[in-house]
């Protein structure tokens, strides 16, 4: 499993937080699972191959993450998403840019541009063009105004 698949799955978890009452370690030991992979394999290619420890680790981390710092996250999502209401944000794209500033934030060993790079990919996945240029702006403003790549 690559980086970006894993990462993908950490969308799909903090997605799944925001309308989920279930606590993070429980969601996480029932998701992380070579059986809930399996069966979600065929609707769902990310799902083919179950993570290792060490992809395991880093999902954990990242929603973890996300759900510690989801008040900082959604903060920088509002203060860059210029007239727009956060409710009206879709779930789906709240969760990638969370995710994204997570990585930018918390994970130094990840290049901002990576991070960056890959919410977009994986938005083009699951949101319109409209939401995925959307998705590109806040998270690149956010970049500029809010951290340096180092």
């Amino acid at each position: 499993m690559l980086r970006n698949t894993a990462r993908e799955i950490a969308i799909h978890l903090s997605y799944e937080l925001s309308f989920n009452n279930t606590p993070i370690d429980t969601l996480l030991d029932q998701r992380l699972t070579a059986e809930t992979f399996s069966a979600l394999a065929e609707e769902d290619p990310v799902y083919a191959e179950a993570p290792n420890a060490k992809q395991a680790a880093y999902i954990r981390r990242l929603v973890k993450g996300v759900d510690d710092h989801a008040a900082e996250l959604d903060s920088y999502i509002s203060k860059y998403a210029k007239g727009w209401n956060f409710d009206r944000i879709p779930l789906v794209a709240s969760a990638i840019m969370r995710v994204a500033m997570y990585e930018v934030l918390y994970m130094p060993d990840i290049p901002n541009s990576a991070a960056i790079n890959e919410a977009v990919e994986i938005a083009k996945k699951y949101e319109t063009p409209e939401t995925v240029k959307f998705i590109n702006g806040i998270l690149g403003s956010f970049a500029r105004q809010e951290v340096s790549e180092s």
